[in-house]
């Protein structure tokens, strides 16, 4: 029997007053708060697409206005809007006309053919890939005139999940404010936990989509950031799922506690698993699961997650048979088959209650977590070529050295380089806002970096399974050394970058000779594009153009550039002597004295 509470909500949405009145939240249970509909708290209602002077719904410009700071830092985000909340009822041609009560698994399907569009055309910014005919073939032309879409890499899962909703009439809720889990609080900037405090539901009849994709900016890393048992009031957007090829596919969440996420746009026959990703200049990128994305504790939320399924419920049809009203209802964890906890405690003989203990076990083989999570991805009787393997991730490191060109040609472009050097770090060099969120690169290049420490480790790894015997490797040579070394020197052979000095002129730098440099390119958006680069010659920085104080100040970076781990929940809002305090004391605050080995030539024997 429903309450008198939940009656009285669902009677407000039937008769159309999808802004609802707010009721007291005493909710105990995901059935329980849907009795508590909330009124809307300043939602995004005053932005309106083609509107003189209005930014544009789902632009960056448009996520400035009334806002607050969030997890990660960002005023630029909109302000948590906490409890429950109706989209209200929109009206002609843009409305968000929704007509089905909830996701059929032929939906799902369509929705992942949506991200493979996206993943495997070149599209390089959330706007092109959902304004491109080749990257979205089937709702391009679908799009309102002018409008502009942006994501950073917590939006992205969201908006284009979203975006598809629209297009094909469906029911969409999502998490719109978070709070710390009181239960779990702690003080470790990756493992802090929180729990969700407010929804948006786009219910029938349906918003004004423009002004509903804006709502969904309000996400941040802080979203994912739930309990992967958590069974409170309101249920988090994502559940954990098992690593079989029916639960990662495309559509498939996959979240670094160490703050960073991204979308699984297909899984190939080999296991390996390719992603878009998103960065706050608007850029998507793609690249492949592997170790440097690390494995962390259920806690944190992290690793490969499904959205959760929603059903309308309190629906009814009006005299023209359209849905009219509602709420939407998320499944709970013993209601989604392939919920599984087997990524934070391992598999088979080697589950165990500390996820730092776990063992996974692949037909009988015990393997690393990321040999496991390949092999069970993988075509049945798939086994590892390593020569291959190697000349594979040699491959995405150069995609993604390439890549970076274009990140800190944007800074070049901005004139950023031009501008004086702050006297402070911003509050955390990973997650903040402005021009440094925009054109800095410290996040983009820890991950670069632990895709070279991946490379090593995948080395130590496959040397291992080699001398081991193992049978999931497929190798037939004499000499694996000596034929990885082979490999390893003709994919790198082929890869070469070139920048543009600060006079116009062009500098190429080889393979080898970014890896020398890793650890010497500038994040800092203010310094020269040679230093961006991690010039070191008279010859290189003869064109560039920083004073004394920038030199300086690089120079106080190189502890922060040692960095692999990103650290957004660590105060850095440093001044040059904080940073030469930390060097001269090797403090523990931030940084490291020393960057991690990247060098695989002991492992392959030098010539």
């Amino acid at each position: 029997m429903a309450s008198k509470s939940y009656s009285t909500a669902i009677a407000a949405v039937v008769a159309g007053a999808l802004s609802l009145a707010a009721f007291k939240p005493a909710a105990a249970s995901e059935g329980d708060w849907i009795n508590a509909v909330l009124a809307p708290k300043e939602p995004l209602t005053n932005q309106r697409a083609g509107r003189p002077g209005a930014p544009s719904p789902g632009s960056k410009a448009g996520k400035r206005g009334s806002r607050t700071a969030t997890e990660d830092g960002n005023p630029n985000k909109p302000a948590q809007l906490i409890g429950n909340h109706v989209a209200p009822a929109g009206s002609g041609r843009w409305q968000w006309i929704v007509s089905k009560d909830r996701w059929t698994p032929t939906d799902e399907e369509a929705y992942a053919q949506f991200i493979r569009h996206i993943g495997e055309s070149n599209c390089k910014t959330t706007h092109e890939c959902l304004t491109s005919p080749v990257a979205n073939p089937a709702y391009h032309a679908t799009n309102p005139p002018g409008m502009q879409f942006f994501a950073d890499c917590a939006d992205l899962p969201f908006v284009l999940r979203a975006y598809f909703a629209w297009k094909n009439g469906l029911p969409f809720s999502f998490s719109t404010a978070v709070s710390t889990h009181t239960k779990l609080r702690s003080g470790k900037s990756i493992s802090q936990a929180f729990q969700i405090i407010g929804r948006y539901h786009v219910v029938p009849p349906g918003p004004d989509a423009r002004l509903a994709l804006n709502e969904v900016l309000r996400v941040s890393t802080a979203h994912f950031r739930v309990p992967t048992n958590y069974q409170g009031p309101m249920l988090p957007d994502h559940y954990p799922v098992d690593i079989t090829r029916e639960s990662v596919k495309a559509g498939t969440v996959i979240f670094d506690a160490l703050g960073h996420i991204a979308i699984v746009y297909k899984v190939t026959d080999d296991g390996v698993i390719h992603y878009i990703d998103a960065h706050p200049d608007n850029s998507l990128t793609r690249s492949v699961f592997g170790s440097d994305i690390e494995r962390a504790g259920p806690d944190t939320g992290a690793g490969f997650l499904r959205w959760r399924p929603q059903t309308l419920i309190g629906a009814r049809k009006g005299h023209d048979g359209k849905l009219q009203g509602g709420m939407l209802m998320l499944a709970r964890n013993e209601q989604l088959p392939d919920w599984s906890d087997a990524q934070y405690f391992g598999s088979g003989p080697g589950r165990s209650s500390d996820w730092r203990a776990a063992r996974y076990f692949f037909e009988g083989e015990e393997l690393d977590y990321y040999g496991y999570v390949r092999l069970s991805l993988a075509r049945k009787g798939y086994k590892f070529d390593p020569v291959a393997e190697v000349r594979m991730k040699v491959s995405t490191l150069c995609e993604e050295l390439r890549q970076r060109v274009e990140a800190v040609n944007a800074a070049v472009r901005a004139g950023m380089h031009r501008r004086p050097q702050p006297p402070r770090l911003p509050s955390n060099i990973f997650v903040t806002s402005g021009d440094w969120e925009a054109y800095a690169t410290p996040s983009r290049d820890a991950q670069l970096k632990l895709l070279f420490v991946a490379l090593r480790e995948d080395v130590q790894r496959f040397i291992a399974m080699h001398r081991a015997g193992s049978r999931h490797l497929e190798y037939n040579g004499s000499d694996l050394r000596a034929d990885l070394r082979a490999a390893y020197d003709l994919e790198a052979g082929a890869c070469t970058i070139t920048y543009t000095r600060t006079d116009g002129s062009p500098q190429s730098l080889s393979f080898g000779e970014l890896k020398k440099r890793l650890f010497l390119m500038s994040f800092d958006p203010h310094h020269c594009v040679e230093r961006r680069w991690g010039a070191t010659s008279t010859e290189e920085l003869r064109t560039c153009p920083d004073d004394g104080l920038k030199q300086a100040w690089y120079e106080a970076q190189q502890r922060l550039r040692n960095q692999t781990v990103r650290t957004i929940g660590d105060r850095m809002n440093f001044t040059i002597e904080d940073l030469r305090r930390q060097a001269r004391e090797s403090s523990d605050e931030v940084g490291d004295d020393e960057p991690p080995v990247i060098e695989i030539a002991s492992l392959l024997g030098a010539r």
